[in-house]
C-alpha cells in the first residue's frame, strides 16, 4: 500500500472517530472511558511483548517509548474517570467533596 493511501486511511479514520465520539451522551462519557482505560491496559501488554521480541535498538527505543505513553495515558485515564465518578457522589451533611 502507498504512503498516500495510508494517509488516507488515516484522515478517513480521524474524522470517522471524531464524529462517532461527538455523538456520544454525556451520560455515556464515563462508561466510555473506563472502557477506554481497558483497552489501553491491552495496548501496553502487546507493546510489551513487541518491545521484548525487538531485535534493533531503534524497534527497542521505539518499543519503551510506546510502553512509556500508554502507561501514562493508562495513569491519566483513572485519574479523570475517578475524578468524574466523584461529581455522582451525593455528600453526606457536613461533607466536602475534594
Amino acid at each position: 500500500m502507498g504512503t498516500s493511501a495510508l494517509l488516507a486511511i488515516f484522515f478517513v479514520a480521524a474524522y470517522l472517530g471524531y464524529k462517532v465520539i461527538s455523538q456520544v451522551p454525556p451520560l455515556l462519557h464515563t462508561p466510555l472511558m473506563s472502557g477506554m482505560n481497558g483497552l489501553s491496559g491491552v495496548t501496553i501488554v502487546g507493546s510489551v511483548v513487541v518491545t521484548a521480541y525487538a531485535v534493533s535498538t531503534g524497534s527497542q527505543i521505539l518499543g519503551f517509548i510506546a510502553i512509556t505513553f500508554a502507561t501514562i495515558k493508562l495513569a491519566g485515564g483513572f485519574f479523570v474517570t475517578n475524578r468524574m465518578l466523584k461529581m455522582f457522589k451525593v455528600k453526606q451533611k457536613g461533607e466536602v467533596l475534594k
